[in-house]
């Protein structure tokens, strides 16, 4: 069983950046090919970033590219998403999310993803 804490979420400004943290319980989490995920009040859940379990992959929405970056740090067993630039558009409650079943491979679907956080609040003000 893994267990993921997000963190870092809050208010910034339009052109601002934050950092959200993931924090992962569990052994294997290096093992682990992890996602960030949004949700938009009235839309649907949306892929935004991800990364392998090996970390030499990662694969980004085309609506966040260049703006974020995905890493991760086994010895902390913690995920972060650093973003920059933040649009308006980007305000959502952003999930952390854990594939047991890649290692050198992400994927963008999230009914691979078997285990989820929480969310934390991201406020892009105009």
């Amino acid at each position: 069983q893994v267990q993921l804490v997000e963190s870092g979420g809050g208010l910034v400004q339009a052109g601002g950046s934050l950092r959200l943290s993931c924090a992962a319980s569990g052994r294997t989490f290096s093992r682990y090919a992890m996602g960030w995920f949004r949700q938009a009040p009235g839309k649907e859940r949306e892929f935004a970033a991800a990364i392998s379990g090996s970390g030499g992959s990662t694969k980004y929405a085309d609506s966040v590219k260049g703006r974020f970056t995905i890493s991760r740090d086994s010895a902390k067993n913690t995920v972060y998403l650093q973003m920059n630039s933040l649009k308006p558009e980007d305000t959502a409650v952003y999930y952390c999310a854990a594939d047991p079943n890649r290692y050198y491979t992400t994927t963008t679907n999230d009914r691979e993803y078997d285990y989820w956080g929480q969310g934390t609040q991201v406020t892009v003000s105009s």
